[in-house]
């Protein structure tokens, strides 16, 4: 008896240690993908294709031995006398849970915010059914996994997840185009423009709005600096983002 009862322990382990893996390996997976959109300024970043990757590996993993415990030794369906599907409940709250994650996506200038929020949503869900279906150690395993990599990622930013997006405005007075000036500021600033226009009026001011994403925000003493730099300024603002 007391055999079988620590081979069944190892065997616990040993599927646990698996489970493990093919986690840890999805959300490797979901960073390099990430790592990738970020190089290419694109909106999700790194933080949000973890989670999501690791979160439908979780998923996939409730999905396949969640509901073990409903199969008896002969392989009969337990789950109910008019054969109730146990997993109906489960797979309708990952839809549910999906549009409530979308509420907090809202568009922020040329940006889009709120992805990161709506993938921890849906990742708590995920959370959830896995406790729920008795999967334990699985659910706590991810709770740690997301909010390690959660507050390491906040501290030390990696790719786009680094930048923070700042939108600058200003008004030119000139014959003369004032755009190879501006380019050439711009790429000092080390800065991305995601979003460019500009508007001029009849007596020849030029309008520029742009959204600057960069490695730091442009302070309030660079523009000024850039302004007194170079007189046709007769206008210049800028405000950062908040995500």
């Amino acid at each position: 008896m007391i055999v079988s009862v620590f081979e069944t322990m190892e065997q616990a382990l040993m599927h646990n240690l698996i489970f493990m893996f093919r986690i840890a390996l999805a959300s490797l997976c979901g960073a390099c993908i990430g790592l990738e959109r970020s190089r290419r300024f694109k909106e999700v970043g790194i933080r949000t294709h973890v989670i999501v990757c690791c979160a439908a590996a979780l998923i996939m993993i409730i999905s396949k031995y969640g509901f073990a415990d409903l199969i008896n030794a002969a392989g009969q369906n337990l789950g109910g006398s008019r054969g109730a599907d146990p997993a109906r409940i489960a797979a309708q709250a990952i839809s549910g849970i999906s549009f409530l994650g979308a509420g907090v996506i809202f568009k922020n200038g040329s940006g889009v915010k709120g992805l990161t929020t709506a993938a921890g949503i849906w990742a708590t869900a995920a959370i959830g059914l896995a406790i729920g279906s008795g999967l334990l150690f699985m659910g706590i395993f991810v709770t740690i996994l997301i909010s390690v990599f959660q507050i390491v990622t906040h501290k030390y930013t990696v790719g786009m997840d680094s930048y923070v997006i700042t939108r600058v405005r200003l008004t030119v007075e000139g014959d003369q185009s004032f755009r190879p000036v501006l380019d050439e500021k711009i790429k000092a600033w080390k800065a991305h423009p995601t979003s460019f226009s500009v508007s001029e009026e009849k007596d020849g001011q030029q309008h520029y709005d742009m959204y600057l994403m960069a490695p730091q925000t442009i302070t309030t003493e660079e523009l000024m600096e850039f302004s007194n730099t170079h007189p046709e300024i007769k206008f210049i603002s800028g405000e950062m983002q908040i995500g």
